[in-house]
């Protein structure tokens, strides 16, 4: 099996879900736009929100992103454990 580093990894996730008509997204901001209920972005899906919430339509009915996100539900433990970091990437596809 190839060893692949981080950047080859994300680009064959996004590639993969874009060859079967995902469209892919941009990460956003780690500072959530017209979100007052989000201090960061803390999960993958949390831009999506106005999608999931009816309030806007999504580009594509199938959509593929690598989120940039911020630990904020357990960060007492960063630092003190090999799996608890402050920062991370999720990768996901929504359809």
């Amino acid at each position: 099996m190839e060893k692949m580093g981080l950047n080859k990894i994300r680009e064959e996730f996004l590639s993969f879900f874009e060859s079967k008509d995902h469209f892919r997204r941009q990460s956003y901001s780690l500072v959530p736009e017209n979100d007052k209920s989000l201090l960061l972005i803390n999960a993958g899906m949390a831009p999506l929100k106005p999608y999931f919430a009816g309030i806007e339509t999504p580009p594509s009915k199938r959509m593929t992103t690598c989120q940039k996100c911020i630990r904020t539900g357990d960060i007492e433990n960063v630092g003190f454990t090999d799996r608890h970091g402050t920062f991370f990437e999720m990768m996901g596809n929504f359809s």
